[in-house]
């Protein structure tokens, strides 16, 4: 009678509890919470940090860098997450997982950040861009990396590794310039006016012309036309670079461009409305946030014209305590942009926040404002 009386005692008890995880791990979001867990369909915290979104076939794709306990490198690989309301988000698998051969450029402890996926409409395949540091050579390396798949989650698999358009000197580089004999070892000292000239003049340009142009954070944007472009911190993070990609989006065709050269941005992210581009990027102060900066151009190949930070309200100057990783536009809805941003956490990386946040227009120039909760509504 004891153990009967129990059992109906705990019964009710242990369903209550199996219900309330259940509702915990199954709630349904409708609106986002910037700062806060962001759980996914198992109620885990979605681990796609410094990633990308892509929209295929009615869904959402979202990639990100897997982050572990104590390391930012990479022991696991990219995961892949899908959603059809940007909300929910059920994790799909590990969509590029790093390799046990100390040989290959992707072993495990290497560093893979902000992945990128696009479709490839000729090839029908899905083509995956990051940045790549070779294992235990810090971030020396400055390479990207390029997987490939013959499906949205993968797996991908990895190609090859490499520096930027190697020989090739970029378009808006004149032939007075060209012409310079610029030597790093001239100008040990850097952040004065000499050396801003030389930089501005391609003094990086030239160190790194025959291996190959540098490439950190980056994003790839693929235009109206097809046309695809890998948007990219270089020259020791001190100038952006954007190149155009072949037409199977697995190289560089060999037009590139540098933009605000000694402007020290990165983090670029990337939106184009009424003809009109637009680019969000960082300043550079490691893990540390700071005031974004934005940029807008009529030709993908400028000229780009500067604007001050497009944040406004409490902790404007900190990007609210984020860096930009991406923009995706939703769809469905007319001139509707949400900023995607990570809240780095260096001493526990798998605990980083994600900062998504309307993009909304004020006298035609995109603005970003903070908002502890919200939906797609917003861009009625």
């Amino acid at each position: 009678m004891r153990y009967k009386s129990l059992f109906r005692i705990i019964t009710p008890v242990l369903m209550a509890c199996v219900a309330f995880f259940s509702v915990q791990v199954g709630a349904v979001n409708k609106s986002f919470y910037p700062g806060k867990i962001w759980p996914d369909d198992k109620g885990v915290h979605i681990n796609a940090h410094g990633g990308g979104t892509l929209y295929f076939q009615g869904k959402y794709y979202w990639f990100g860098e897997f982050k572990s306990e104590n390391t930012s490198s990479a022991l696991v690989g990219v995961t892949c997450y899908s959603s059809s309301d940007l909300y929910n988000w059920k994790n799909q698998r590990i969509a590029l997982s790093v390799e046990e051969d100390e040989k290959s450029d992707i072993t495990k402890g290497c560093i893979i950040e902000r992945p990128k996926v696009v479709y490839n409409k000729k090839t029908n395949k899905f083509v995956m861009w990051f940045h790549l540091e070779l294992k235990g050579k810090g971030y020396a390396a400055a390479r990207v990396g390029v997987a490939v798949s013959n499906k949205i989650t993968g797996p991908y698999k990895f190609v090859r590794s490499f520096r930027s358009n190697p020989g090739i000197y970029p378009m808006n580089m004149t032939d007075e310039q060209k012409k310079l004999s610029l030597n790093t070892e001239d100008y040990k000292e850097w952040w004065t006016p000499q050396w801003y000239k030389a930089v501005d003049n391609g003094l990086f340009t030239k160190r790194d012309l025959k291996d190959g142009q540098m490439s950190r954070d980056m994003t790839i944007y693929v235009d109206d036309d097809g046309k695809a472009y890998h948007i990219y911190s270089s020259e020791e993070n001190l100038t952006l670079q954007i190149a155009e990609l072949t037409d199977d989006y697995l190289g560089h065709s060999g037009k590139y461009i540098r933009i605000f050269p000694g402007g020290h941005n990165e983090a670029p992210a990337i939106f184009k409305k009424d003809g009109v581009y637009w680019m969000i990027t960082s300043g550079c102060t490691g893990w540390d946030p700071n005031e974004a900066r934005m940029f807008s151009a009529t030709n993908i190949w400028g000229p780009w014209k500067k604007y001050p930070n497009p944040c406004v309200g409490n902790d404007a100057k900190l990007t609210f305590h984020s860096q930009s990783t991406f923009i995706q536009k939703v769809e469905g809805k007319k001139d509707a942009y949400i900023f995607m941003a990570d809240r780095w956490t260096p001493k526990h990386p798998i605990d980083a926040r994600y900062i998504w946040l309307p993009i909304l227009f004020e006298n035609g120039k995109p603005v970003l404002k903070w908002y502890d909760q919200w939906n797609l509504n917003i861009f009625k």
